[in-house]
């Protein structure tokens, strides 16, 4: 038998055995088997499970954080590890035996309670998390590949009485999607898809009696309500995992083109980009969704709003590829309108996208929305 009693303590890592690891103990480093393949990523809090999976795998050593994950001090003690074989598990079966993503409105569900578990925390003035920040949500967000769409139907999942924690997600999951549809590599989407997360987090800063009056708010209170991103500014301020770009979109977030937005009046290029492509999908949601003081509006209605402001309070070229990838997906997909029918559409003009033509189910009428302009979609049906 040999003694492992020395470890490396380097920074805020040091390096261990997995004798010494404990419940709660985080990665610094990916682990990697004799492949070379990462059998467990960085950041990962560690688990019984976890430390039986090292010693399968006869890892010698991990770096590890020398904060748990409730912030105390890990300190490893001298163990004595006992050289004998132990049973080794193959690389593969770790993977098959992963436990299988659910459904996407079940894991959007449960990504929105986890928001409400940490709007709670901060609201009781406990700082943001990061590394539970992107647990929780960077799971969902790499799942914006398999979404049809669900992308442009998250208000459905809404309620009035929850609808701050079901923005916030939602403008995670649009915001990294169009930030993919324009063509952004993946660690610049997934920076978009966090600043949305956080972008409303200084709503916990804001007296709830005014983020849950159900009554219009006055001038004083709307000035309150407008305080919120630069409160959400001074809580990511200083946190590490999220870009420069990402902190100044969360400040910049409700700033418009025209200059009419705030917290600080600004114009065109001296909004950041991140920040334009967060004001789509936040107006977008807001005015899909069921809210406290305001009604939720159509589809394609809100679509047809958002389109005439492109050249006066949002990004023109943002705005076209929203509305380009929302009709994209549109096409065949089975609507109701504001008629109380129902129906199928069959074309979308590119001249006039918000307008498309309809075919009716009861009596296969083909019907031009462009020439109805007192008719809209009321909602896109999901299979």
């Amino acid at each position: 038998m040999s003694h492992f009693s020395h470890f490396y303590v380097g920074g805020e890592g040091m390096r261990v055995h997995p004798s010494q690891l404990i419940e709660g103990c985080i990665l610094m480093q990916n682990v990697l088997g004799k492949s070379g393949r990462p059998i467990m990523p960085a950041k990962t809090v560690l688990t019984d499970n976890h430390i039986t999976v090292l010693h399968k795998f006869l890892i010698d050593s991990v770096e590890v954080s020398s904060k748990l994950e409730d912030g105390k001090t890990y300190m490893p003690k001298e163990v004595e590890v006992i050289e004998k074989i132990q049973p080794q598990i193959k690389e593969s079966e770790i993977y098959s035996e992963q436990e299988e993503l659910p459904p996407f409105s079940t894991h959007y569900l449960q990504a929105v309670e986890e928001y409400k578990r940490f709007y709670t925390e901060w609201n009781n003035g406990i700082p943001i998390d990061m590394s539970k920040i992107r647990r929780s949500i960077i799971p969902l967000l790499e799942r914006i590949e398999e979404l049809d769409m669900e992308i442009f139907t998250l208000h459905q999942f809404g309620t009035a009485k929850d609808y701050n924690y079901h923005h916030s997600v939602a403008i995670s999951l649009i915001s990294a999607f169009l930030g993919k549809e324009l063509g952004y590599r993946k660690g610049e989407w997934i920076q978009l898809g966090l600043a949305g997360y956080l972008c409303d987090a200084g709503m916990t800063r804001v007296d709830s009696e005014i983020t849950s009056k159900g009554d219009p708010l006055t001038e004083s209170q709307h000035q309150e309500i407008r305080n919120h991103s630069t409160y959400s500014y001074r809580m990511v301020e200083n946190i590490t995992g999220l870009s420069k770009a990402a902190k100044i979109a969360i400040l910049q977030h409700h700033e418009r083109i025209d200059g009419s937005g705030y917290p600080l009046g600004l114009m065109k290029d001296k909004i950041n980009t991140y920040a334009r492509i967060l004001a789509v999908s936040d107006t977008y949601h807001a005015m899909t969704s069921e809210r406290l003081y305001k009604a939720q509006q159509p589809i394609f209605k809100v679509i047809d709003e958002i389109a005439h402001e492109r050249f006066t309070k949002l990004d023109p070229l943002i705005v076209r590829k929203f509305i380009e990838s929302l009709t994209a997906r549109a096409v065949g997909k089975t609507v109701s309108l504001t008629n109380n029918k129902k129906g199928e559409i069959v074309f979308i003009d590119k001249s006039d996208l918000t307008r498309p033509i309809v075919k009716l189910h009861d009596t296969e009428e083909i019907i031009s929305l462009q020439m109805n302009s007192g008719l809209h979609i009321e909602e896109v049906m999901l299979d």
